[in-house]
């Protein structure tokens, strides 16, 4: 589409966005959104002066966002048990690995499998089939399979199992009975709209790049994008703080969203 673009209008802008790194792609677009929804939990945690250290983690899906969520999980020293696909879940009680974690890439981006072949390579795990992963105990969970994956019922059961926090990596992957159960629990629950936003801000600063005609690094990327993960969160605890010092994230984000939008039309003379 790029090419197509740049023949018909002979010019080079950041109009599209995910491009090859040969021509003004970002360094870590494939890892962003992956490594932005921990970002936000790594904030999320150290509002309560905890960190991931020892929390046990159960992430849903094994595409590029699952798989990035891993890595930045593992390098920030949290142990995750569950990843899956739509035939079912793997439990690995051991925990995944930098090992586990590239086998995984190996099977899913090159082999094009199934996780059920997971235990095959680690017969120690178990593969639930047709399973969620939601009905197992952690401190952390994060879908970043598809919409609508957790309903009241798989909330209820997290709720149950003593987890703290919900970070969203796909699309709205909880549904509204499910947001009912974790706002009424007050444990940390961070919306989609602002938890998976890496992916569209490594677009944006691959936009910035190219308009001004350099490219940035991989770390220099990587920086940009956790301070934009943390402003969102900043933002987040201005406009979600109740009375009783909780936050409300996903209050947070909608009312910032709003400002935001609000406080540019006003600029514009729009309003």
């Amino acid at each position: 589409m790029f090419g197509q673009y740049k023949r018909i209008k002979n010019e080079f802008v950041g109009v599209l966005t995910g491009k090859g790194l040969s021509f003004g792609g970002s360094e870590i677009r494939t890892e962003a959104t992956g490594y932005g929804l921990v970002y936000f939990m790594e904030d999320m945690l150290q509002h309560r002066n905890q960190n991931f250290v020892g929390k046990v983690c159960s992430v849903s899906g094994s595409g590029n966002v699952a798989q990035y969520a891993v890595e930045k999980i593992l390098a920030l020293g949290g142990k995750v048990v569950t990843m899956s696909d739509s035939s079912g879940t793997i439990y690995d009680k051991e925990g995944f690995n930098t090992e586990k974690l590239e086998f995984v890439k190996h099977l899913k981006e090159v082999k094009r499998g199934r996780m059920s072949e997971y235990i095959k390579q680690y017969p120690k795990a178990q593969f639930l089939e047709g399973k969620t992963p939601w009905s197992i105990a952690v401190d952390l969970a994060f879908p970043c399979a598809t919409q609508n994956e957790i309903n009241a019922e798989d909330a209820q059961i997290l709720v149950n199992n003593g987890c703290i926090g919900v970070a969203e990596g796909a699309n709205m992957p909880s549904d509204k009975g499910a947001i009912d159960i974790f706002q009424a629990a007050k444990i940390m629950f961070a919306p989609s709209k602002a938890a998976n936003a890496g992916g569209v801000a490594v677009s944006g600063l691959e936009m910035t790049q190219n308009s001004m005609r350099l490219s940035w690094s991989r770390d220099e990327l990587n920086q940009k994008l956790r301070a934009i993960m943390g402003d969102i969160h900043r933002k987040c605890v201005q406009y979600g703080k109740t009375e009783d010092g909780h936050i409300d994230y996903l209050k947070g984000a909608n009312v910032a969203g709003f400002v935001k939008v609000a406080d540019t039309m006003v600029a514009y003379g729009i309003i």
